[in-house]
């Protein structure tokens, strides 16, 4: 994934620390994508291009956690960082962390309903949440670059996350309504694991929308 720059990170990048925490960052974004593509392989019934992606995910998930912990560690020797933006940036990476950990959740329940017979409607009700998902992840991406460079840009854009999280939230509820209608039919194993998948997305989506709100009290500041 190509790198990208953070302007609100490269003005403090004068530590490790803060170098770590831009990978870490990216990584976890990019574990939103590989959930995306694997729910598309799978809604297709590719289950080995959605294993594909699924690993991949998972690889880079690890990645998150490894820099969490470098990063943790690379601020507690009192870099020279003020105080408040030491614990700015420590709220975002465990946000972010989070954020990772939920999306591989959801990738573990994908795996274990390869092959599984999941009606094509609730295939194509997960491939829009995950897609809403990816969106919403940009956005976030997006205002964090914005956080110093332009702030009343970074707001505005940590406001639509809201939105498009209001958007996955409404799908939630049409899919778990779709359990009505489907689970005489569904294996009782695969519906239970499919409703945890439809939870962890939609508690990824929760957990962009938190790091949002977060993100507009540092704009603030800026």
């Amino acid at each position: 994934m190509e790198r990208k720059s953070y302007d609100w990170f490269e003005q403090r990048r004068k530590t490790r620390g803060l170098e770590l925490a831009h990978d870490q960052i990216t990584k976890a974004f990019d574990t939103v994508t590989w959930l995306h593509k694997a729910t598309k392989s799978f809604s297709e019934k590719n289950f080995k291009e959605a294993q594909k992606y699924i690993d991949n995910l998972y690889k880079t998930e690890e990645g998150v956690d490894q820099l969490r912990t470098d990063v943790f560690m690379e601020l507690s020797k009192g870099a020279a960082l003020v105080a408040d933006y030491r614990e700015d940036l420590l709220h975002l990476v465990k946000r972010l962390d989070t954020l990772a950990d939920h999306t591989k959740d959801a990738a573990r329940c994908l795996e274990m309903l390869s092959g599984a017979e999941i009606p094509q409607e609730l295939c194509e009700k997960t491939v829009f949440m995950t897609g809403k998902l990816v969106e919403t992840a940009q956005t976030l991406r997006n205002s964090i670059e914005k956080i110093s460079s332009n702030p009343t840009e970074a707001i505005n854009e940590a406001k639509k996350v809201g939105e498009i999280e209001h958007a996955i939230d409404d799908e939630y509820l049409k899919t778990k309504s779709l359990f009505v209608k489907y689970g005489v039919d569904m294996n009782c194993g695969a519906m239970v694991i499919f409703d945890d998948l439809v939870e962890f997305i939609e508690q990824a989506a929760d957990m962009c929308a938190d790091t949002a709100d977060y993100i507009l009290i540092l704009s603030s500041r800026e």
